[in-house]
């Protein structure tokens, strides 16, 4: 039997993946032809669907209704929001899981965290008096109450609006509808009005047929991005990211079952799916790049996406040479990491957004922003290579290194390098951005000391390998705190809540990361632990 080509095996399994899923439309509608119609809405042109997937995601956390609710997708949601808003209000959308607030609008505490308008509807008096007290106080003095309080008042505004902006408003009056028909002219209106109507009187027919001649018209009006609005729908329904993170996840759990060592059809199935995965992640990454006319990191949810790109890529590279797995697995694990990151940062609301106009240079997006985060990639890559290390030393409980530490060691190395070069290229660069934007070079921002922070790490491990200080067990560990110190640079800045770099963070996003960094503590203060307590380690180097 002739072997399978990994390659072309890759290939083949990133286009099936990459292939759009299917729109969940009522029986007769074409929900699907609606999903790319474009729409004004927090100042950008974009598709219906993206509108309606990230309206849910902000309201429930998902892009779908409850089984319970029917399993409705984001487009029959929005077009009963639309249509039949006495409907939609029985829809349990409202993610809650503050026990207070749960107490407060006299829900059940338990056995469900998402609730439909009618039953908060009862309790919004004495909501809106705790809105009202909630905004009076200071930011750091709000308590997680107070900050659940205000996130459900902005997603109860985000419903509102989303429901005036359909037959229960004067969408030809109204200047603040959540959005609006784009261009702004009188058959358009007219085509989206009567599509509506249509909707509500389940006349299908008849709403495919406007439909239809909509979208002609679409077509050849030269005034509409029609055909950049039809991609970004299609991007969205094909949902790159999140296929590729369920990729990277497969390609570790076959890795996995190669230690066993009984075949190598695990391992190449593993190098198959790790390839498509990152196929699948680069059509994701220039997708967005073409939508946005950016490049790849413009806002927090980007560079997330970015780094696992840049991680992967490297380690790709290294496994290519070596061919023991090990890189591979370090791939694996950040390429899911980061995309999970990425996943849940999409929760915010649409991630392809206006940029802040000192964000508005293609150039430094291109040059200090690249830069910087793919150190950032080459530091989580040299933590992810550091775990494997930890990983072979703790599973062989033997003095000596396994077979191949040596080149996990060096590989260990090069990416710290890396992360060093690049980190202090993305730094300066800053700097000199800086200067042209607020006018000075530093300004001891939290941000930039955090940057500063990852290039003296890096320059201090660099020095300590080179000057016999640390061991192979050393140079993992240095590069397992070199991620805590990244994730902090990272994320952790925003903590603080000031700064010119401040992009805001939720108490969510605080727990993870401090989740995060309690997990990796741990694992290193046991692994030197275990490693000091070997009676056979007499010459065990820190």
């Amino acid at each position: 039997m002739k072997r399978i080509n990994p390659i072309w095996a890759s290939v083949a399994l990133a286009v099936v993946a990459l292939i759009p899923a299917p729109v969940k439309s009522p029986a007769g509608f074409n929900l699907d032809g609606l999903s790319d119609i474009p729409v004004l809405s927090e100042g950008r042109v974009k598709p219906l669907l993206t509108v309606a997937r990230a309206s849910l995601l902000m309201l429930s956390g998902r892009q779908e209704l409850d089984s319970a609710d029917g399993g409705l997708g984001a487009e029959a949601w929005l077009m009963d929001a639309l249509t039949k808003p006495r409907v939609a209000d029985s829809y349990r959308i409202f993610l809650i899981d503050n026990p207070d607030l749960l107490s407060l609008l006299d829900l059940p505490a338990s056995g469900r965290r998402r609730f439909a308008f009618t039953e908060l509807e009862p309790s919004l008096g004495v909501f809106s008096f705790q809105v009202a007290r909630a905004e009076k106080e200071d930011d750091s003095q709000r308590s997680r109450f107070d900050s659940a309080v205000l996130a459900l008042a902005e997603r109860l505004i985000l419903y509102q609006r989303i429901k005036n902006a359909g037959l229960a408003g004067d969408l030809q009056g109204k200047r603040d509808a959540a959005f609006a028909v784009y261009p702004p002219e009188a058959n358009a209106v007219a085509a989206y009005l009567l599509m509506l109507q249509s909707y509500r009187e389940a006349d299908a027919a008849r709403f495919n047929k406007i439909l239809s001649l909509d979208h002609a018209w679409l077509k050849s009006n030269r005034g509409v991005p029609w055909l950049r609005v039809h991609f970004e729908a299609l991007f969205d329904r094909t949902q790159p990211f999140y296929r590729g993170l369920l990729l990277y996840l497969v390609a570790f759990l076959l890795l996995l079952v190669s230690l066993t060592g009984k075949s190598r059809l695990p391992l190449s199935s593993a190098y198959a799916v790790l390839g498509s995965a990152f196929l699948v992640h680069t059509a994701g990454l220039i997708a967005r790049m073409l939508i946005q006319g950016r490049p790849p990191v413009t806002n927090l949810y980007s560079s997330a996406v970015f780094v696992g790109w840049a991680a992967v890529a490297a380690a790709l590279l290294m496994e290519r040479k070596n061919r023991d797995g090990s890189a591979a697995a370090a791939a694996s694990i950040v390429g899911f990491a980061t995309l999970i990151i990425a996943h849940h940062l999409a929760a915010d609301g649409d991630t392809i957004e206006m940029m802040r106009a000192v964000l508005n240079s293609n150039f430094w997006l291109s040059t200090h922003v690249v830069a910087i985060t793919l150190g950032y990639g080459a530091m989580f890559l040299a933590s992810a290579l550091g775990h494997i290390h930890v990983f072979k030393r703790l599973s062989t409980g033997k003095r000596r290194e396994p077979r191949g530490d040596a080149a996990l060691s060096g590989m260990i190395y090069g990416t710290v390098c890396l992360a060093l070069f690049f980190s202090f290229l993305g730094t300066v660069l800053g700097g000199i951005w800086a200067d042209q934007s607020w006018g000075r070079f530093w300004g001891w921002d939290p941000k930039e000391n955090g940057a500063l922070i990852i290039v003296l790490w890096d320059a201090v491990v660099l020095h300590a390998k080179l000057g016999g200080y640390l061991g192979e067990d050393g140079l993992a560990a240095s590069a397992i705190a070199g991620g805590i110190i990244t994730s902090l640079a990272w994320f952790g800045v925003d903590m603080l809540g000031i700064g010119l770099h401040s992009y805001g963070f939720t108490d969510a996003e605080a727990v993870w990361l401090l989740r995060f960094i309690g997990t990796e503590l741990a694992i290193l203060i046991t692994f030197l632990w275990l490693r000091k307590k070997d009676a056979a380690a007499a010459t065990f180097e820190i």
